[in-house]
């Protein structure tokens, strides 16, 4: 291993070893990793608490027990996106160095929650724009990785195509807004009355406030309809759909499992992609391409709150209220 050595071989994570309410949490010292052949040690500056954490945390939704535990977390250290400093490296790593700041995600087994987390070189990981400080950049990854997938290549964006959007002032949706603004689309953003303004200035050309106007009952249709959040149905909204048209959406529900098959050679489809199953190859691609944009002033991340590490079942019961503007942020070390 190459790097600094971890004293007494401890960090401290979130630990949640069973489901419930944010109280569940407790910041404990535990065996912190060490990175084998082909992996990256990483020291967490920030993380984030998103709408994924809170429902794996409550256990609440069977579907998402089937992965974390039936009965009990079988992984106990929550988190999905990083941004950090490059502690160690194992051998055969060539792509990064320890004093690299990085960001990236760690895959299928999270544990972002913790001070160092390990992940594989091969893995999605990236170097960190200078223009990010560590708390935006630790924002990037899970709303982008999501809606970069769902736009390009479930939706096909492109000039001339008109897209709306639901859910288009929280983590997934800050982002779809700007990127179907780069795919040079028609942009439609939903949202509630304290966000409109939030949405426009993202770039949207047009934003309904759902507490007042029900776009469903407007009259206008569009090519892509994307419920970032899960708060609507395929039934509810294909009125709104263009003949060819596609309705999208982040969260898996038993109606949208059973309705993708019945209209897949349809006029109107119904489509749900799983983001974070993807190959790491093209996951991390893709968060290459997002740091581009990025870097190019053509996207920005945006930051509702920051709570720091110990204050991380605040951030958990600020997003189980569910009103957030883009993201939640967790600091463990300032910058």
């Amino acid at each position: 291993m190459n790097g600094a050595s971890i004293v007494d071989n401890k960090m401290r994570a979130a630990v949640y070893t069973r489901y419930g309410a944010p109280d569940v949490l407790t910041i404990r010292e535990v065996e912190a990793p060490v990175p084998g052949d082909g992996e990256v040690l990483v020291r967490t500056h920030a993380t984030t608490v998103s709408a994924v954490d809170s429902t794996f945390r409550k256990g609440s939704d069977f579907s998402a027990r089937m992965f974390t535990g039936v009965i009990r977390p079988k992984r106990t250290i929550l988190g999905f996106e990083f941004a950090g400093v490059v502690e160690a490296v194992g051998d055969g790593v060539a792509s990064v160095k320890p004093g690299d700041p990085v960001l990236g995600d760690p895959g299928p087994d999270f544990g972002a929650h913790a001070e160092l987390i390990r992940v594989p070189e091969n893995g999605v990981l990236v170097p960190k724009p200078t223009s990010l400080t560590f708390t935006e950049a630790a924002a990037l990854s899970g709303g982008g990785l999501t809606a970069l997938p769902f736009l390009r290549d479930a939706g096909k964006l492109e000039h001339g195509k008109s897209i709306l959007i639901i859910g288009a002032s929280g983590s997934v949706g800050t982002i779809a807004v700007q990127l179907a603004k780069h795919f040079e689309a028609h942009v439609t953003g939903v949202c509630s009355t304290d966000n409109v303004e939030l949405v426009a200035s993202l770039g949207a050309d047009e934003v309904v406030d759902y507490r007042r106007d029900d776009f469903t009952r407007s009259g206008k249709t569009f090519d892509v309809i994307f419920d970032a959040v899960g708060k609507s149905s395929f039934g509810r909204c294909k009125r709104a759909l263009k003949d060819g048209g596609v309705y999208l959406t982040t969260v898996v529900t038993l109606p949208i499992l059973l309705q993708m098959p019945l209209t897949k050679n349809a006029n109107r489809q119904a489509q749900i992609l799983f983001t974070g199953l993807r190959a790491p190859a093209d996951r991390r691609n893709d968060l290459a391409y997002l740091t581009t944009l990025v870097e190019a002033g053509k996207l920005k991340v945006v930051v509702d709150r920051v709570f720091s590490f110990e204050e991380i079942a605040d951030a958990h019961r600020y997003v189980d209220a569910g009103h957030k503007k883009g993201n939640v942020v967790i600091t463990l070390i300032d910058g």
